[in-house]
C-alpha cells in the first residue's frame, strides 16, 4: 500500500495549528513546565489518563484546570480522601418516598476531564470504583450502566513525598493510566516570573480557544500518522525487554525487574510516539518519538524487585539502560 506522507504531513500541519492558541493560553497561566504539558496534550490526543507526580506547589492541578478551559470542555475536580465512598465519586441511588422508586444521583464523575486530586488519598474501594470508568468508559450505579463522556479523561495527581495517610495505587489501576509524568521544579528564571506574577496578583483570564469537536478532529488526525513496522517492532522490542532483559543484553537487571510492562504498554508506545509525531507536526514516527516518550509510558508499568529496591534502583534508570540497549532501527 502506497502512503503518502506529505499528505499526511499537510493534514496533521492543519490540525496541529489549533493546538498553538490553546499553548498561549495555557502558558498565560502557566510559567514553563513545558513538558508536562505537552504530555497532558499527549493524552487528549490519544484518550490516555495520566498520571502526575510531583511534590506540592509545582501547578499541577493548575495546568490541568487551564487546559480545560482553554478546550471549553466540561471539568470537574474531586479531591481524595480518606473518607471518600465510591458513591461520592460515580454517584448512588436515592429512595424516593413520593413515587417509591428510586432516583439516580450521578457523581462528578461524569464529566468531560476528572482531576483526581491526590489520588493514593483514597482507600482502594473508591481505586477500585474507577477502574471500570477508566477502562471501560462507562459506570454501573444499581443494575444500570451508564456510558461517560466520549473525551472522558481522568487526570490524576499525587504527593511522592508524605506517605502518612496515603494508600498505594493497586497495580491494575495503575496500568490504566497511559503516562505517568514526574513533575520537577521550575528552573530560577521562570521561578522568578511565577514570584512576580503572584506578587503583582495576575490572574490572566484563560479563553477558550478550542472544542471537544476540534479535539476529536486532531485525534483523526493523530490516527493518519504512518507507523513504519520497524517502528512497531522497536516499541515491541522495548516492551519485551523489560521482561526480559537478559535478551536485550542486560542480564545483570534480570534480578531487578520482578514483572515487565503489559501489552497495555506497546499499544501506549506506539499511541504515545504517534502522538508526539503529531504535536512536532511530522507525518510520520520516528524512532526518536518512541525514546521521547518511552519513560512516561513505561516507568509504572516495570515493578522492581526488593533487590532492586536495596540497590537504590529506580525505574526511570532501568528503561533509560534499556533504551541504551535494544537496538534502534
Amino acid at each position: 500500500m502506497q502512503i503518502d506522507v506529505q499528505r499526511i504531513k499537510a493534514t496533521v500541519a492543519e490540525k496541529a495549528a489549533k493546538l498553538h492558541p490553546i499553548r498561549a493560553e495555557v502558558g498565560k497561566v502557566l510559567v514553563g513546565q513545558e513538558e508536562m504539558v505537552s504530555r497532558l496534550l499527549v493524552a487528549l490526543l490519544t484518550g490516555g489518563h495520566v498520571l502526575l507526580e510531583g511534590v506540592p506547589g509545582l501547578a499541577k492541578t493548575t495546568a490541568i484546570r487551564t487546559l480545560a478551559q482553554a478546550i471549553d470542555a466540561p471539568f470537574r475536580r474531586i479531591q481524595f480522601t480518606p473518607d471518600l465512598l465510591p458513591a461520592d465519586l460515580i454517584g448512588t441511588l436515592i429512595w424516593n418516598p413520593r413515587d417509591g422508586g428510586f432516583t439516580t444521583r450521578k457523581g462528578p464523575i461524569f464529566s468531560t476531564f476528572v482531576l483526581a486530586d491526590e489520588i493514593n488519598r483514597a482507600p482502594s474501594k473508591v481505586q477500585s470504583a474507577l477502574l471500570e470508568a477508566m477502562q471501560e468508559r462507562q459506570v454501573t450505579i444499581g443494575e444500570q450502566s451508564y456510558p461517560l463522556d466520549p473525551l472522558f479523561l481522568v487526570l490524576a495527581t499525587q504527593n511522592p513525598i508524605e506517605q502518612e495517610g496515603t494508600y498505594p495505587l493497586p497495580e491494575a489501576q495503575v496500568d490504566r493510566f497511559m503516562l505517568k509524568v514526574k513533575v520537577g521544579y521550575p528552573t530560577p528564571a521562570d521561578e522568578k516570573k511565577v514570584v512576580a506574577q503572584a506578587l503583582d496578583r495576575a490572574t490572566p483570564a484563560v479563553r477558550p480557544v478550542a472544542t471537544p469537536q476540534d479535539l476529536l478532529e486532531m485525534r483523526g488526525a493523530v490516527e493518519l500518522i504512518y507507523l513504519d513496522e520497524h517502528v512497531r517492532d522497536y516499541c515491541l522490542a522495548l516492551v519485551q525487554a523489560t521482561r526480559d532483559p537478559a535478551r536485550a543484553g542486560l542480564k545483570e537487571l534480570a534480578p531487578l525487574v520482578a514483572f515487565g510492562a503489559s501489552p497495555r504498554a506497546s499499544i501506549a508506545l506506539a499511541l504515545g510516539a504517534r502522538a508526539l509525531a503529531f504535536l512536532d507536526g511530522a507525518g510520520f514516527v520516528t524512532p526518536q518519538h518512541v525514546k521521547d516518550i518511552a519513560r512516561d509510558i513505561l516507568r509504572h508499568r516495570v515493578l522492581l524487585s526488593y533487590e532492586a529496591e536495596a540497590e537504590g534502583v529506580d525505574s526511570d534508570q532501568v528503561v533509560g539502560r534499556l533504551l541504551a540497549a535494544v537496538p534502534v532501527p
